[in-house]
């Protein structure tokens, strides 16, 4: 199989291996199709292996051979092999399983199937983090939710999933997105066009996550009956939300006076998830961010629960992890 990891640059990123834990372990798969599957295009899911892991990965005929310290060694080999069970179930894979499985291993021990997951029409979103684990059953178990933490860590993209396998199901009537627009002010009088024309573009992250997650015709069929609303904050006033999945976004961009007017539409047989990056606030020097202060203040109701995210969560790219803290360190 065409690899193109062997080049003494890849190599020299490796760390050396000749200590007192290392390990040989070779894992034979039956279906050399499946097995092309896992490997991913050049061998890219093995290179990711290799990088998050510090063992050396190759495979050959219908083995994969893993060199390096034992513990490695073995979460590499129950990686592939969960991950092969699942091809073999007809299920697609790509790095983002790969990178999720090995986070939770490192942080849970063996590779088990207790990675949190929640299934859509049209994909099965699994947990790649601990704390995205922990996210997601507290969306399961609690009414209100609260994901706090850095860009890139999943909290708005895994609240619409719940919130579509929610409708799909049944358990709710609706979806309702929102985010506050241009800044906590939300002045949209000043830019071009209709209403939807103004808010779009400060909602156009909830429609993507949409659209990932349902078939673009339901989204637009229950966009265009009301199933499915994308609003910003102001128009929450004076409403009572009943049995919908209702998610705020960018929740640090809100007043304390904004947050307590949102958590209290919260109606009968609905569940809410808020959002947000301490971070990022957008809001006019002096004003308080309600995000925190909502947090705080409802730390010992029941029914309410908030996860906080770090920057070992980000799973957008390593990149986006690196920028991330580099940030942090000058604060």
């Amino acid at each position: 199989m065409a690899a193109f990891r062997g080049s003494p640059a890849s190599a020299s990123r490796r760390p050396q291996k000749a200590d007192a834990e290392a390990a040989r372990i070779v894992v034979p798969f039956e279906d050399n199709r499946m097995l092309t599957r896992l490997l991913g295009e050049y061998d890219s899911h093995l290179a990711l292996i290799e990088d998050r892991l510090g063992i050396d990965a190759h495979a050959h005929g219908n083995v994969i051979i893993l060199t390096g310290p034992a513990n490695a060694c073995a979460i590499a080999r129950d990686v592939l092999e969960k991950l092969y069970t699942r091809i073999s179930k007809g299920e697609a894979i790509g790095a983002g399983d790969f990178d999720g499985l090995i986070r939770h291993a490192r942080t849970d021990g063996p590779v088990t199937d207790g990675q949190a997951q929640v299934a859509t029409r049209r994909k099965v979103v699994k947990a790649r983090t601990q704390a995205q684990s922990t996210y997601m059953r507290a969306i399961e178990k609690h009414d209100l939710v609260f994901g706090v933490g850095p860009a890139g860590t999943g909290k708005t993209y895994i609240a619409v999933a719940y919130a579509a396998h929610f409708l799909e199901r049944g358990l709710v009537e609706r979806i309702i997105l929102s985010r506050p627009a241009v800044e906590a002010g939300e002045r949209l009088g000043f830019l071009p066009g209709d209403m939807r024309d103004k808010v779009d573009p400060y909602l156009r992250p909830l429609y993507d996550a949409l659209y990932d997650v349902l078939p673009p015709e339901k989204v637009e069929r229950d966009i265009e009956t009301g199933v499915i609303e994308i609003a910003p904050l102001a128009f929450m006033r004076g409403r009572t939300l009943a049995n919908a999945f209702v998610i705020l976004d960018e929740a640090q961009n809100t007043s304390s006076m904004q947050m307590k007017m949102f958590l209290t539409r919260l109606g009968e047989g609905s569940k809410m998830v808020v959002t947000g990056d301490p971070s990022q606030i957008d809001l006019p020097p002096g004003m308080k961010s309600g995000l925190e202060e909502a947090v705080q203040l409802l730390s010992d109701v029941d029914d309410i629960t908030a996860v906080r995210f770090a920057n070992a969560d980000v799973v957008r790219r390593d990149l986006v992890a690196k920028i991330v803290t580099a940030y942090d360190k000058v604060k």
